[in-house]
């Protein structure tokens, strides 16, 4: 068997280690310490915010983000459908009811229309959300100004989930910075990874501290171990946070390197008709973390799931789009409000999607590999495997 090439793997930058050997040097092995003050004051620096608060994942950043909402079990709150579940689970923790928003074809982000149709009927109903979670899907702004104009319109908050698209930027301004809270996910695939691990980020200062003291099982200022409010361990390592520092280092160089490769699909396989890459938004730059497009079957007589089993035999990891949470068994019930009913969006998306591997320490010979495969398995000629820029 050849080596496996991944969607989306650890890149290591090599200099982790240093700030792992500080920690360990100075004892700084429990929870919280000097690399988690530096890596939030940096990523704060980073997207242009006032505070950041590091977390155990991007998943207890947005559980976090809902609590100082104070959104509870009578409440609703909006979320984008076209995501991974962990974008919508912590809706549950606080015992509110989702309801999901379908995405639109340009960003394949939430609909700006669905999402008013939405808002209309909650106001009619008097009963709007506590909030809004608005996903940038793949490391692709949803469209902010349409959206934040409706949520502002009607009071709502929102809650940016950015775990997919740290690097990114809408209209100059950096993703997950639109709402009143956002979130950034370092998992292991993500495009800087902490192995596991999330953040926090707001301009409201005082919130984060509140958000700081939810995350350490909410103890009071007091001698004795006294709680007067449930709390959670939510916090991220001195440890893991020293990995962040380094990544966060090389984030710039593991962009262009995402960018080169959706290039380079494009290049090769973009004018095979009936393939239709992620587009990207004007005046918006993607990190492209995950190389994204959709298969026309009325023009590709294959289905990514067939092209996702011939892949696998060659040891090549793709996937399909997340499945959308208004088809989860889980979610059975909830309301979901269409961009056009004729015509469900984020299914149609869901039924024709394809993830490509993309990870940012791939191989243009691995790049090759599933090209070559690729254009074997539709039948087309092979590729010429020009550099992209």
């Amino acid at each position: 068997m050849s080596e496996r090439i991944f969607l989306s793997s650890p890149h290591m930058s090599g200099k982790e280690q240093s700030y792992i050997e500080e920690a360990f040097t100075t004892n700084w092995i429990a929870p919280l310490g000097p690399n988690v003050d530096a890596f939030e004051r940096q990523i704060a620096d980073y997207v242009e915010v006032a505070d950041a608060a590091a977390t155990s994942s991007g998943t207890a950043a947005i559980h976090l983000a809902l609590q100082l909402l104070e959104v509870g079990e009578e409440d609703t709150v909006f979320c984008s459908t076209l995501t991974f579940i962990a974008s919508a689970n912590p809706i549950l923790y606080t015992r509110a009811t989702p309801v999901f928003i379908d995405s639109e074809e340009t960003t394949w982000n939430m609909s700006p229309v669905a999402l008013e149709k939405a808002l209309t009927e909650a106001k009619q109903n008097g009963k709007l959300p506590k909030a809004v979670i608005i996903v940038n899907l793949y490391g692709q702004s949803a469209m902010m100004d349409e959206l934040v104009a409706l949520c502002d319109k009607y009071g709502v908050p929102i809650v940016e989930d950015a775990a997919e698209s740290l690097g990114s930027f809408y209209k100059g301004k950096p993703s997950g910075t639109f709402g009143k809270f956002g979130v950034f996910s370092f998992n292991g695939n993500k495009i800087i990874t902490t192995s596991g691990g999330g953040m926090l980020v707001s301009n409201d200062v005082e919130a984060l501290k509140q958000a700081r003291f939810l995350a350490t099982q909410a103890r009071d200022a007091a001698v004795h171990y006294q709680h007067s409010v449930v709390g959670y361990n939510y916090r991220l390592s001195n440890i893991l946070a020293g990995v962040g520092r380094a990544q966060l280092e090389v984030l710039s160089e593991r962009v262009s390197a995402r960018r080169s490769v959706f290039n380079r699909y494009v290049k090769e396989l973009g004018e095979i008709d009936g393939f239709n890459f992620m587009p990207e938004l004007e005046d918006t730059y993607g990190n492209r973390w995950l190389t994204t497009l959709t298969l026309d079957p009325s023009k590709v007589k294959i289905s990514p799931y067939e092209l996702i089993e011939e892949l696998s035999k060659e040891n090549i990891e793709a996937r399909p789009v997340w499945k959308p949470l208004h088809m989860q068994p889980l979610f059975k019930g909830c309301k979901f409000y269409a961009h056009d009913e004729k015509d469900i969006v984020s299914e149609r998306l869901f039924e024709q999607g394809l993830c490509l591997p993309s990870g940012s320490n791939m191989t243009q010979e691995q790049q090759e590999k599933v090209i070559s495969k690729i254009k074997q398995v539709i039948g087309v000629e092979k590729p010429s495997f020009q550099s992209a820029e």
